[in-house]
């Protein structure tokens, strides 16, 4: 998996490229770490290269989204593939995120 973080205008970007599993779901968490810090943040993430998500990617994705909005800020998702879209909504996950 790889990460890039871009800022655009007031948002905070994270391109997430490849597989969030098991293994690189711990890198994920401790890319965003300090982001996650920024009480107001408006965080995106761009999952147009993401390939796959697994359970322990989608705790990261919602324990990010918990504490950006708990900081005041926003939190959303954007491009998700139909086969990552369908791991949200099957978990009930798309009704509690912003999927744009």
């Amino acid at each position: 998996m790889e990460l890039e973080i871009i800022k655009k205008g007031e948002e905070t970007i994270v391109a997430i490229n490849g597989r969030v599993d098991t293994v690189t779901s711990p890198e994920l968490e401790k890319g965003i770490a300090g982001l996650l810090a920024e009480n107001g943040i408006s965080l995106v993430f761009d999952c147009k290269g993401m390939e796959y998500i697994s359970s322990s990617g989608l705790r990261v994705v919602l324990s990010a989204h918990k504490k950006v909005t708990a900081g005041g800020g926003k939190f959303a998702l954007e491009g998700l593939s139909r086969e990552v879209k369908s791991v949200f909504d099957l978990t009930g996950f798309s009704s509690i995120l912003t999927i744009r």
